[in-house]
């Protein structure tokens, strides 16, 4: 891994921005309906998934053997370190690939910065630090676009490859699945408190191993027979891409509270009100299509509706198979998955236990 910069920042980078991380996304209901008048990708027929269920990444194949991958993902500092910022937006686009089951090529950079606001040291960190996580999954930044911007942001677009029967959607979950998440819950609480400087180091650095970890474990998952749909936990909250999950494959989910894995620190500073926008945000969006228990507390409802930035990945698989998904996944250094739920026939929605 590359070097950080010795010299401390001067200041905080995330002064620079009103949001940060997957908490900057739009709001799903609003984005529903930007969306709604999309012209649908049916008359393409090579496009296996499109907009139609917010699936994580466009798949389209190229021959019998081949399909690309394309994504794309940026977003402001939810940190103040330059160097770190660009490894965690990076984790995080090149993600949406092994959520789909592929295995990433190539990457183009997005920068976005305020001229005259940050040193191009400190830009140019940001771009090491991106540089570095792609070094890590095997791919190049082989270029790129760049912008004069009010906020800084940067992230990338990134190609991928896979056979077409290792491509998994977020539509594809069967009833009678179980459902294992592969990382903590509570990013966006961390970042919360961070913001407020009441975020202790220890759960700092458990913060950046978390959103610096790569998903490559989606690309062992999607050869997966056994596995039938993956999506991974960002903006939305787990509920968020739940619902999706859930809507795309006319299923409902069901979600035990206490079986989702925590950051060590995450209840407490839930309790404490260390709460982002975007979770009140998130339930607005979707609230009326989950059910919940009359006694969950509201802190517990954040965790639920927490946007995770370059969080883990829901995975939907047959039950039979369950054990030993969850063992391959914890023996890929995914020590915090478990199993969380499972999906039964029933209207589309999410109920929590």
């Amino acid at each position: 891994m590359l070097d950080k910069p010795a010299e401390p920042t001067p200041f905080r980078l995330t002064s620079l921005a009103h949001g940060g991380g997957c908490g900057c996304k739009l709001a799903p209901s609003v984005l529903r309906e930007l969306l709604s008048e999309q012209p649908p990708g049916s008359p393409f027929e090579r496009l296996l998934v499109g907009t139609e269920t917010g699936d994580d990444a466009a798949v389209w194949q190229l021959d019998d053997e081949t399909c690309l991958i394309a994504t794309t993902d940026f977003f402001m500092p939810m940190v103040d370190d330059p160097f770190e910022f660009g490894r965690i937006a990076a984790t995080n686009a090149i993600s949406d690939v092994y959520a789909m089951g592929g295995k990433p090529l190539l990457a183009l950079a997005i920068l976005g910065m305020p001229l005259g606001k940050l040193e191009p040291a400190m830009v140019r960190e940001i771009l090491k630090g991106g540089a570095s996580i792609a070094a890590e999954a095997g791919i190049p930044v082989a270029g790129g676009h760049s912008i004069d911007a009010p906020e800084p942001i940067y992230g990338l677009a990134v190609i991928g490859t896979a056979k077409p029967e290792t491509i998994r959607k977020n539509s594809t979950a069967e009833a009678g699945d179980v459902l294992i998440l592969t990382k903590a819950l509570g990013v966006g609480i961390y970042s919360a408190a961070f913001k407020k400087e009441a975020l202790p180091p220890p759960a700092y650095a458990e913060m950046i191993g978390s959103m610096t970890k790569l998903n490559r474990i989606g690309t062992e998952l999607g050869k997966d027979a056994q596995v039938h749909a993956v999506t991974d936990v960002t903006g939305f909250g787990i509920l968020g891409h739940g619902l999706e999950m859930a809507r795309g494959s006319g299923l409902a989910l069901e979600i035990e509270a206490e079986a989702l894995p925590l950051l060590d620190e995450a209840g407490a500073l839930a309790r404490a009100g260390h709460v982002t926008g975007a979770s009140h945000r998130n339930w607005a969006s979707y609230g009326e299509a989950v059910r919940l228990p009359t006694d969950l507390p509201d802190w517990r409802r954040h965790l639920l509706t927490d946007p995770q930035t370059s969080g883990g990945l829901l995975v939907a698989c047959a039950p039979e198979a369950a054990t030993r998904v969850l063992q391959q996944i914890r023996a890929a250094g995914y020590d915090k998955a478990a199993i969380i739920g499972r999906a039964r026939a029933g209207e589309p929605s999410i109920t929590v236990a």
